[in-house]
């Protein structure tokens, strides 16, 4: 598994973890310039530690969506650009306040299900992270394929407590993956249990994307 520029294994506070450079957060545990990125709150993060290749490239632009309070969109923001969606008010206030010093990450009080509200804002992306406690998860990928390059990627979590808080995780993630490839080819996949009971995380490229002018 290679780290995508700009992550490092770093041992912080007597503990191995993920760490990018920037501005903390709170508490955050540090390291000089280095700040602790902990799988356990973030799934991106969890991903990344369960060996999928995260697929940002440094300097090229990023779509948040399910932007939270900011914790893990503000280290998507210490590698690239990040365009980061946040539907509900009260995380919505704390992620403007996280963007408050950090030049590249540009919050949106915006719902991810209708990416027509922000599409007068947001440029063709490389990636696509995507964090979203919804029913229709991969719906919400597939409505936002659009502002994905060709040759760009999506990282997705589903959970699966989300989508069907009855049914089994396993069949769940199987019907959201066949719902996602009508528009996207799965690359990889693995269950986050370690860090994140009932998540999946995927990357995978999309398959009928309109060209577009980066």
């Amino acid at each position: 598994m290679s780290l995508p520029e700009g992550v490092e294994r770093r041992d912080i506070d007597g503990q191995e973890t993920l760490a990018t450079r920037g501005p903390p957060i709170s508490e955050e545990a540090t390291d000089g310039a280095w700040r602790a990125w902990d799988p356990r709150r973030s799934k991106l993060a969890a991903m990344v530690a369960v060996g999928l290749d995260l697929p940002i490239t440094a300097g090229e632009p990023v779509l948040y969506l399910g932007a939270a309070a900011g914790t893990t969109a503000s280290h998507v923001a210490d590698l690239a650009p990040t365009y980061a969606v946040e539907f509900a008010p009260r995380p919505a206030r704390d992620l403007v306040a996280v963007a408050a010093d950090r030049d590249r990450l540009f919050p949106l009080l915006a719902d991810a299900r209708e990416p027509e509200s922000y599409a007068h804002v947001v440029e063709p992306v490389e990636t696509i992270v995507q964090d979203v406690a919804t029913r229709d998860q991969a719906d919400v990928a597939l409505a936002n394929r659009e502002f994905l390059r060709e040759d760009g990627r999506l990282a997705l979590a589903i959970k699966a407590r989300s989508v069907d808080v009855t049914d089994d995780p396993d069949a769940v993630f199987e019907s959201e993956l066949d719902a996602l490839r009508e528009g996207y080819e799965i690359l990889d996949r693995a269950r986050l249990d370690r860090f994140h009971e009932d998540h999946l995380g995927v990357i995978a490229r999309p398959r009928y994307c309109h060209k577009q002018n980066a």
